[in-house]
């Protein structure tokens, strides 16, 4: 089958059956084969795991071989806003094309994503019907609070990690993220990772194998 996104896949062994899904979902001006090498230390341990990691939809203006969910050229909430949304239809699309293809469920799909990628996959992750089996966000945010707030319908368990020095997408967030959970009575980790910019480490990779186990393993 051919999805709507370019994608990159690493399916389980021949001889496993796919039993659920991690998307991965790239960072500003990155592709799915950047996220991809997170499955190089996690498909070991999860071995009926197939990892879906599909390119932005726009291509991106700073980095014309990379990819982009939403632009970041004008500093603009409202037109980031709308770029948002615009990519969140793209990937709900891709999402079902996924879930058709390998007869998979929500409660069997892990989202997971880098910065941009965190940040749709948590919006991705609190605004559908039926909830997802778990979100892992890095260097992320919320996007928008207020717009997330009336659009949300579920509560997927989720897990946010982020470097102490990170100068792209301040840690700030990621305690302004929890804040929103906790009064949304939605399950939520969280871990700072100490001298760590921007970027996923080892052991921001590690603590999310680990959450990911506990929920799909």
């Amino acid at each position: 089958m051919t999805f709507c996104l370019e994608t990159t896949i690493i399916k389980p062994e021949k001889t496993k059956e796919i039993k659920s899904a991690i998307i991965l979902l790239h960072g500003y001006g990155g592709d799915g084969k950047d996220i991809s090498l997170l499955s190089l230390n996690w498909k070991r341990y999860l071995p009926n795991t197939i990892f879906i990691c599909p390119n932005g939809h726009e291509s991106c203006p700073i980095n014309p071989s990379g990819y982009q969910w939403f632009d970041l050229t004008k500093d603009d909430p409202k037109y980031i806003l709308h770029e948002s949304l615009k990519a969140e239809k793209k990937l709900n699309s891709f999402i079902s094309e996924i879930k058709e293809e390998f007869n998979l469920r929500n409660n069997k799909i892990c989202l997971s994503g880098f910065s941009q990628g965190c940040m749709m996959s948590i919006n991705l992750g609190l605004t559908t019907d039926n909830e997802y089996n778990c979100i892992v966000g890095f260097s992320g945010k919320i996007i928008d609070q207020e717009n997330l707030s009336l659009r949300k319908k579920a509560s997927t368990n989720t897990i946010l990690i982020h470097g102490d020095s990170d100068q792209v997408v301040s840690p700030s967030f990621m305690l302004e993220a929890k804040d929103f959970f906790i009064r949304n009575n939605i399950n939520i980790e969280t871990h700072l990772i100490k001298n760590c910019d921007h970027h996923i480490p080892m052991e921001a990779s590690s603590l999310a194998l680990n959450y990911i186990l506990k929920k799909i393993g």
